[in-house]
């Protein structure tokens, strides 16, 4: 079958495609999906860069396909079921940018009809770490649903990235008020596609005067993608018992603002989705669930996402689109059937 390998960590040069892979056969509690779209994520080329502990990998945690063969003690009514996947690489040398991957059943999850590939690809890794980042304040709600966010004000910092994307349409979709924060009018109109009801341009005005205008009281969760860049912000609009949720890496040190964080209780939570409790993830999978069967997330320009297609042989240049840090939107690879 044909593939995407590396073995040996670097660019994205060290991808390379080849067509003589041998089809994975599912093991116990295994899945095996015959693949359509494979997702890229930041987490897949810092991975690449950092090696793998395989002699042979084949990139990308997110997906989507139909299930084609299971193994021993899958139910057998499985095989036809359309899936999207997450975290197939994890831990394993088997990602999606293949013709077929081999998946613990777990995390191939039923894919609505209504729901395309494109769609259950852009799911995953995005929409998981801004389900943790929104249940993680004290009090919950462990899982999100709809009014599970009644009454809370959520701030989502990079409105137009992935996780900032999937963090306002979870939000939403549970009741929330969500503000979001951009750097400049095309993103901004990619937030308020997503469902932010306020989004609010950092460069042209300041933020912190603007959030507060929109909510006096401050806001009860940050959803944090530059916490180094953004601290003093998000302590001075922070409502008591807050919690910033960051989940990335800006490339500086957090300094905590000692005494306000005191005075408003405010609680600072690191959000890595590998490494998320299994019944955290349950709940996050679950609700990501639900709200597609609510019809309720969806991807695309209209969404808020931008879709970008590369073939599977222009993987490299799909990863390097990502890395780079320019491509506003979702990256697909688009995998022959």
């Amino acid at each position: 079958m044909r593939a995407i390998i590396y073995t040996t960590s670097g660019g994205p040069d060290v991808l390379t495609l080849t067509d003589d892979r041998p089809v994975p056969e599912p093991g116990p509690g295994e899945v095996r999906v015959m693949m359509r779209v494979s997702g890229v994520n930041p987490t897949d080329w810092k991975a690449r860069r950092g090696g793998s502990a395989f002699p042979e990998q084949v990139p990308n945690q997110d997906g989507s396909g139909v299930v084609d063969a299971v193994g021993p003690g899958v139910p057998a009514e499985r095989v036809g079921q359309r899936v999207w996947l997450w975290e197939a690489a994890y831990q394993r040398p088997d990602g999606t940018a293949q013709e077929y991957t081999v998946v613990p059943d777990r995390q191939a999850t039923v894919l609505p009809e209504h729901a395309s590939f494109d769609l259950g690809a852009c799911l995953g890794i995005p929409f998981l770490t801004a389900h943790r980042a929104l249940t993680v304040a004290d009090g919950g709600p462990e899982r999100l649903a709809p009014g599970a966010l009644d009454g809370r004000t959520v701030l989502v910092a990079g409105g137009a990235g992935l996780v900032g994307n999937a963090a306002i349409q979870l939000a939403r979709w549970a009741g929330a008020t969500v503000v979001a924060t951009v750097s400049g009018p095309r993103k901004g109109a990619l937030a308020s596609a997503a469902g932010a009801q306020h989004v609010v341009d950092y460069r042209e005005r300041d933020a912190a005067t603007e959030i507060l205008r929109i909510a006096p009281d401050g806001v009860h969760v940050v959803v944090e993608v530059a916490p180094a860049a953004n601290t003093e912000l998000d302590q001075q609009v922070a409502a008591r018992d807050a919690v910033v949720a960051f989940y990335a890496d800006d490339g500086g040190t957090v300094t905590i603002p000692t005494r306000p964080s005191m005075v408003k209780n405010l609680r600072w939570q690191a959000v890595m989705v590998y490494g998320v409790p299994a019944a955290a993830k349950d709940h996050a999978v679950g609700a990501v669930t639900a709200a597609l069967a609510d019809d309720a997330l969806h991807a695309g320009e209209a969404a808020g996402l931008p879709v970008h297609h590369f073939p599977l042989a222009e993987t490299a240049a799909a990863h390097a689109a990502v890395e780079s840090g320019g491509t506003v939107g979702r990256v697909l690879i688009t995998v022959p059937s």
